[in-house]
């Protein structure tokens, strides 16, 4: 069992862990504990994993668990009193001992993060999405593909098959994309309208000719370049819309950290 404590309340038999909370990991625990450490009672052995997430925070947000000033995984039990700090993954701290996977490209959103599919499927990112897709299927898809999941229900973040994920800070896609991009290092994967935003198939050059009985009458006289998704069969040409586009991808871009 665990529970909050406040001082003199400690009973018999049991220990007293304090846990911390570092960089923006605080947005996951109440208020009064953002700037504070959360004190626990145990009264059993208990994973330290399972302590985290008993104060909200999912583990795919923890890169780094230091208990008594040693770095432990997320196995690790706790059976005694003990200090816990807990960082997200932009911490410096201990560069050789990390919980988090390096170098995921590939996704899988719930949902509710359609525009932000979007948005990441215009700058290129593979982002499997389904609008209609329940957390049996959403958690099949991340762990057959290898695919890191986004998403902001908190308890699928949780979900103990879950091995990569993100939880979307803010509500708004353009900052939820800005948010994701520097989280898993994207930068230099980016390569904007190269990616179908319908369907997420890889957009290949094709020929006028291959594709014109989709265009309508005045995008065949005044357009000769095309591309195609081999997927669903979707045209993709620089029309006027192409514009606001690229309005969008330099917007994202220019507020990505360096």
């Amino acid at each position: 069992m665990v529970r909050s404590i406040g001082p003199g309340h400690r009973a018999v038999n049991s220990f007293a862990v304090l846990v911390s909370f570092h960089g923006d990991l605080g947005f996951f625990v109440k208020a009064k504990h953002q700037n504070h450490p959360i004190q626990l009672l145990l009264d059993r052995k208990v994973s330290v994993k399972d302590t985290i997430e008993s104060c909200g925070v999912p583990h795919p947000e923890v890169d780094l668990i230091v208990c008594n000033g040693e770095p432990v995984d997320f196995s690790f039990h706790l059976e005694a009193d003990a200090v816990v700090d807990v960082y997200p993954i932009s911490t410096q701290l201990f560069p050789e001992f990390r919980l988090q996977y390096r170098n995921v490209c590939t996704f899988v959103a719930d949902g509710h993060l359609g525009k932000l599919v979007r948005d990441l499927r215009l700058l290129g990112i593979d982002v499997c999405y389904r609008p209609d897709a329940d957390d049996r299927e959403l958690l099949v898809t991340a762990i057959q593909e290898n695919r890191s999941l986004l998403t902001r229900d908190r308890p699928l973040l949780m979900h103990r098959r879950v091995r990569t994920g993100y939880f979307p800070r803010s509500q708004r896609p353009i900052e939820q994309t800005v948010e994701v991009i520097p989280r898993f290092s994207l930068t230099r994967k980016l390569a904007p309208f190269s990616r179908c935003l319908r369907c997420n198939g890889v957009l290949a050059t094709v020929s006028k000719e291959s594709v014109i009985e989709q265009l309508e009458p005045l995008t065949r006289i005044y357009y000769d370049d095309f591309h195609q998704c081999p997927e669903c069969g979707q045209p993709y040409w620089r029309g006027s819309h192409v514009s606001k586009l690229e309005q969008r991808v330099d917007e994202i871009l220019t507020q990505v950290p360096d």
